[in-house]
Formats: structure tokens, sequence, C-alpha cells
């Protein structure tokens, strides 16, 4: 019998859920909503209190609800119902919290006509939506890897108009999480966690309903690909056929989103069976890494774009923002610098620091991961969980790192955290918090917060450094303290 209280978070969440699609329906990212608009803009149109009004509410009983079970539902099978209950009202409502399902119909619409789009971005290559598309993306080349601009296109031949484009696109997505909720059980009891709360944390999520099923987000396919690669990973490590089936997905999910690159590192140490040494490492991660580099070559081959979509990872920066922390640094330097009556341009110096930074952090985590793993002694799920330990956290640093965040990229670190994080609350709070920044017209609220978020971002960020500073001194004492002890009993 269920609880009470998990009865009750679950019908709240589904208010929630009911209260965001109505919202879209009023005021959400529809084609011919008007672009450049302000929170209070939206609040003078005839339908914007009604709007804004059940979009608050909305968030706070679906973000309430979430957040009230995140230590796990009552069951794995009442996390699925209960999640799915709630994707229903947003499956079915216009587009939210991001115009970028636009973006997508218009570079698979560019590639289908016969153009690069990493060349040229959707306003020289004649999109006819191109209306619909935020003004900062209509001249960048698309970002994606090949596998996604192939079937953008796809839903662009299936779809014919603008309408049905955007319902094969969501399709799409909703094909992508389908494919992450079949595998999360498997990974999570490889990682011997619970399955109840590993599929709640990640399908129930806020930012899952919203913005992967709601805006229909390539991030969905990504997550997919990447949590079916690392299940053949850990269900079948050291077998030369399953680790080029699992590359070959890892090598999918890089082609749809370059992010997931930073887990392979972490699933070729899964992918040693038996003792870890550098020689099995490279065996059994050499099969892994061809599997990827198969995938790569194929699908750059296949789709007659090769490797351009690089280039056009360069420009996904052009936003500045301060829910990125790094650029929060850089903008409150230039304030700074602006009230000294100079110009420091601090915010691409601190986003390079950073970039170098994470470089660092990947490789740091990744040699902890690999000590822990050789060290380890245990049953083969615990090993798993060694070994797929670091790669919750390196996503989290990428996206904390990263020049540009957006809410749904939360969703990355999130997905492989509650598979192996002992603790949630440190990492479904912000996940939380990220559900707020989102207008249903895809009005980003930092854009209009930039000053007093930049500081807030920063002081937060001396904050958290000043507590790891003052906890790496309690350690130190602790541990002096220790040695003067066993000292004291020897002699």
């Amino acid at each position: 019998m269920t609880a009470p209280g998990a009865s009750l978070s679950r019908y709240a969440g589904l208010l929630g859920a009911v209260l965001l699609a109505v919202a879209g329906y009023l005021g959400g990212a529809l084609p011919d909503a008007p672009l450049g608009v302000t929170p209070a803009s939206i609040w003078r149109t005839p339908d914007g209190p009604a709007t804004l009004t059940c979009w608050l509410i909305g968030t706070v009983l679906l973000v309430g609800a979430w957040w009230s079970l995140r230590e796990g539902a009552p069951s794995t099978r009442w996390a699925y119902v209960t999640a799915g209950l709630w994707a229903l009202p947003l499956l079915v409502a216009p587009p939210l919290g991001s115009r970028d399902v636009y973006s997508y119909a218009c570079q698979g619409w560019t590639y289908a006509h016969g153009v690069d789009p990493y060349t040229v971005g959707v306003a020289a290559a004649g999109c006819p939506w191109l209306d619909t598309v935020a003004p900062i993306w209509r001249d960048t080349p698309a970002p994606y890897g090949p596998v996604f601009v192939l079937l953008a296109a796809l839903a662009v031949g299936l779809g014919g108009g603008l309408t049905g484009t955007l319902v094969s696109l969501r399709i799409i997505a909703v094909a992508g999480l389908l494919l992450a909720a079949l595998c999360v059980p498997g990974l999570a009891r490889a990682a011997g966690l619970p399955t109840r709360r590993a599929v709640w944390l990640l399908l129930a999520c806020p930012l899952v309903g919203v913005h992967l099923v709601g805006g229909a987000h390539n991030d969905a396919v990504m997550l997919g690909l990447l949590l079916c690669g690392l299940l053949i990973v850990v269900r079948r490590p050291g077998r030369p056929a399953a680790l080029l089936l699992a590359g070959a997905l890892l090598g999918l999910a890089v082609t749809v989103k370059a992010t997931a690159v930073v887990v392979v590192p972490f699933a070729a140490l899964a992918a040693v069976h038996g003792r870890h040494t550098v020689r099995a490492l490279l065996r059994d991660g050499g099969w892994l890494a061809g599997g990827l580099l198969a995938a790569l070559l194929v699908t750059s081959a296949l789709s007659g774009l090769g490797f351009g979509w690089v280039g056009g990872l360069t420009r996904s920066g052009d936003s500045e923002q301060w829910t990125s922390p790094p650029t929060a640094v850089g903008l409150v330097v230039d304030y700074a610098g602006a009230f000294a009556g100079r110009d420091p341009q601090a915010v691409p110096v601190v986003r390079a620091v950073a970039l170098l930074l994470l470089a660092i952090v990947l490789v740091v985590l990744w040699l902890r991961a690999w000590r822990d793993r050789r060290a380890w002694d245990g049953p083969a799920p615990a090993r798993a969980r060694v070994a797929l330990h670091g790669a919750g956290p390196a996503l989290a640093a990428t996206v904390v790192l990263s020049p540009v965040f957006h809410p749904w990229y939360a969703t990355w670190p999130l997905a492989l955290l509650a598979l192996t994080a002992a603790r949630t609350a440190w990492f479904v709070l912000p996940a939380g918090a990220a559900t707020f920044l989102a207008l249903p017209d895809g009005t980003n609220l930092a854009r209009f917060t930039k000053a007093p978020g930049a500081v807030a971002m920063t002081a937060l960020l001396l904050f958290l450094l000043l507590r790891v500073w003052q906890n790496g001194l309690n350690r130190s004492s602790h541990r002096r303290f220790d040695a003067q002890d066993r000292a004291r009993t020897w002699l």
C-alpha cells in the first residue's frame, strides 16, 4: 500500500504538470509568439497574468513533489507510473521553456535541402520557419553532431510542415527518454543502489519533463544512447563484441552532443574485466574506443558532413549569462573595471581559465577512479560503481565550468549522479532551482538579472570555496592530532 504522503506528492506533481501545460497553451513558445519579450511585457498581455501564475504555481508543485521523495519513491513501478503521469500533460503541450526546437527544425530543413548546416546559419540557408528561431541562433552553424542533424532532417521529412516537424522532434526526444528509462534499473543494480530512487530522481525530475519532453531537447537522445552504452559496459566487461557495441553507442551519443565524450574515459575503466592493470585497460578500453571511433567515422561519412560540427561548438559561448559561474566571475570583474574607468574584457579570459581548470579536474577525477578501481577487491556491482563514480562529478564539473549554462544542462550529471551518489540533496537542490530559470515562452530570466545574478553567483562561489578550504584545514588538523596520539601511544 502506498503511503498517503507519496500519493499526495504524485497528484500534487500531476496538478503542477497540468498547470504548466495550460501555461504553455496560454503563452508558451508558440510559432507566432513575439520574440525578445520581457517578464513585464508578458504580464501586460491579455493572458499574461494567467500564464505566469500557472507557470509559477505549476513549477512550485512539480519541484516540491519531486523533492519530497528525493530519497526514493515507494517502489520502482510507482516511480515509473508517476513519472509517466507527469509527462502526459507536457507531452501534448506546445514547446515549453525554450525555442531551441525551432532551431532543430531549421537545421534539419537546411540539411534536407542540400545545404551544409555546419557552414551557414539557418538564415542564410533560407529556412521558411526562420521567424520562429531565436535571433541569436539564426546566423550560427549547427553545434550538434551528424547523428542529430540526420534525425532533425528525418523529422522534417516525416512532418512535412512546421507542426509535423515539431511533433516528430518531440517523439524522437521521448524515444531517447524511453531508452534511458529502460537502462536506469540495470545501471542502478550494477551500482548497488535502489532502483526506485534512481528512476525517481532522473525520470520524475521537473527539468526532464519541462525541457526534455516539453522542450524536445536533443539532450534526451544523448542521455538515452549514453546510458545504454554504459549498461552494456557494466554488464559485459572484457567482452570485445559487447564493448564494440557499447563504444558505438557512446560514439552516437557524442555525435548528438559532444558533452558525452566526458564519460568515455570512465566507461573505459568499467570495461575492464578482472584485475585492473594498464595492459587490461588498453586491451578492453581499446575495444570500447574502437567502437566509438567507428561510430564517429561512419556517421560523419554517411551524412557527408565530416567533422564540420566541431567548429560549430565554438559558437555556443556567444551568449553571456550569469548562470555560468566562469561567465559570472568575468562579468563581476568587468563591472568592477567599469567602475574604475577601465574595460578589462574579463569574460573570455575567465572562461579560458575555467576550461583549463576543467581539464585538470577531469584528469584528477579519472586518476582517482583508476586508483580506487585498482584497489577495490569487492563484488562486481561495487566494482562498477567504483569505476563510474567519477563520471557524474565529471559531468557536473563540465556543467559548472562551461562558458554557458542552460537549465536542461543539469540533466547530464543528474542522470549519472542518480545512479551513483550516496547523498542526493547536493545535486537535487540545484536541479530543482534551475527549473525556475525559464518562462514558458523560452524567456530566460537570467537575461534580466544580469548584474545582481553575476554578483550573487560570484558570492556563492566564494562561500563554497571558503567552506572547502575550512574543511581541508579541519581534515588536516584531525590527521595531525591522530598522528600525535599514535606517537604518544608508541612512546
